[in-house]
């Protein structure tokens, strides 16, 4: 068995397995013990079925490969779904290790925010802005290696419309299984401040320097 962070992969023929990480996470202002709790299954349902399409697929292709063809093909087409369930919570838990920290002014991604968004303020008013669009989904900040810059984006259904390739740097969650045990659909402006406010900016500044060098 190897491990890595995050992962455990049990070597066998072909098949390996995830294992649910276990986030260490102060009390949070404005999101409730609840209201993690929620969360954090649902993130170990994301990890239970990327298992369960995997080992059902190897499975099916035991048995007879050509006679499943048809019930593999949409396994696989379930897969994006479960996997980027699964890592895009664990971008948005690890966040909140270690408690809020105030963002460095003097760090790396701070002169990448202001060199596209004008300042780091208007970056934060730009990403709000995002977060108000309608729809469930996530806002994702990534950082493109070849063109040098920041993209803030809106992501409908986490495994459809990610900006190819990119290094996600900052993930908020807006399905609505992240705030409504603590604030009703009209409220959600209110919960992304409560992520802001709870948000470890070091680990969010460490993920841009580990790309750019």
């Amino acid at each position: 068995m190897k491990s890595y962070t995050g992962l455990i992969v049990t070597v066998s023929t072909i098949l390996m397995t995830y294992s649910v990480r276990t986030f260490e996470l102060p009390d949070l202002k404005g999101l409730s013990k609840d209201q993690i709790a929620v969360h954090l299954a649902l993130y170990e349902g994301y990890v239970k079925h990327s298992n369960l399409i995997m080992e059902k697929i190897e499975k099916l292709r035991a048995e007879d490969a050509e006679a499943n063809a048809f019930v593999i093909n949409e396994l696989r087409r379930r897969f994006g779904f479960e996997f980027d369930g699964m890592r895009m919570h664990e971008y948005y838990f690890e966040q909140f290790e270690g408690g809020p920290t105030v963002a460095d002014p003097a760090a790396p991604i701070a002169d990448a925010a202001t060199e596209k968004y004008g300042s780091w303020d208007k970056f934060i008013i730009h990403l709000k802005e995002v977060a108000g669009t309608r729809g469930i989904g996530w806002v994702v900040v990534y950082f493109d290696p070849k063109g040098r810059t920041l993209h803030t984006a809106f992501v409908d259904d986490h495994q459809l419309g990610q900006l190819s390739g990119l290094p996600i740097l900052l993930a908020l969650d807006l399905w609505e299984h992240a705030f409504m045990v603590d604030y009703r659909p009209a409220e959600k402006k209110t919960y992304v401040e409560a992520f802001l406010d709870n948000l470890n900016w070091d680990v969010v500044e460490r993920r841009f320097i580990s790309e750019v060098v």
